[in-house]
């Protein structure tokens, strides 16, 4: 069996640490976090991850110098996960060593795909590929925003993804409607009741193309179970 893939976060924020730890876990990834800040650069590379998540306001110390002390020894690759959104801030994160820099509120689907993009810039695309979200042998590619079952693949627009990713955050329980309507409109994704029928069908029409007619169940009153 493959060995997971290794994402330590460095985040003080214990809410957003643990979601985003959850939502890494479900998606295949072995998730860390530390949660002391005294000797973040040594506890980090003690670790030895494949990839760091690294929050730039963290408490008592700087982020971009936690980026430095880190380069300084280990190429390990860095994203900067932060509430500084101007396109200074975004330039002086890459110039202080980091691989990619990803703005909060984020969209957790573009962060998984950009955390997806960098392993495979320096991992090698096998072994990002390793990593993906399976569940009854329907594989979804959120780097690639594809669908595959065996050989047969499809591809996805951006909302049928986010609809997919949301379904797939609950395996075997029913979303509702509402449910996933204000999961899009939270990741800026602005659909109505009409527009996400129109955008199941669609899927159900891909899923079928690739021999999985019946993944999508509707619950009629209640919502959508994969």
């Amino acid at each position: 069996m493959n060995k997971k893939i290794k994402l330590l976060i460095i985040e003080d924020d214990e809410e957003i640490c643990r979601e985003l730890q959850s939502c890494l876990t479900s998606s295949g990834y072995e998730a860390i976090s530390i949660r002391e800040f005294s000797n973040v650069a040594a506890d980090a590379l003690a670790e030895e991850p494949d990839l760091i998540l690294l929050d730039v306001n963290l408490p008592g110390v700087s982020g971009l110098n936690i980026c430095e002390q880190i380069r300084t020894t280990s190429q390990v690759p860095i994203i900067f996960v932060t509430g500084n959104n101007t396109s200074m801030d975004e330039l002086n994160c890459i110039l202080r060593g980091g691989d990619d820099y990803v703005s909060k509120p984020y969209q957790l689907p573009v962060l998984m795909a950009r955390i997806a993009a960098v392993l495979k810039r320096t991992l090698g695309k096998t072994k990002e590929e390793s990593v993906k979200l399976e569940y009854k042998g329907v594989v979804l590619h959120t780097a690639s925003a594809q669908i595959s079952r065996g050989q047969e693949k499809s591809e996805l627009t951006k909302n049928e993804l986010k609809i997919l990713y949301c379904l797939y955050q609950h395996p075997g329980e029913i979303v509702s409607r509402e449910d996933i309507i204000d999961y899009l409109w939270d990741n800026e994704a602005f659909i109505d009741d009409n527009a996400l029928s129109v955008n199941i069908t669609r899927l159900r029409n891909k899923l079928k193309e690739i021999g999985a007619p019946d993944f999508i169940e509707t619950k009629r009153g209640l919502g959508y179970r994969i």
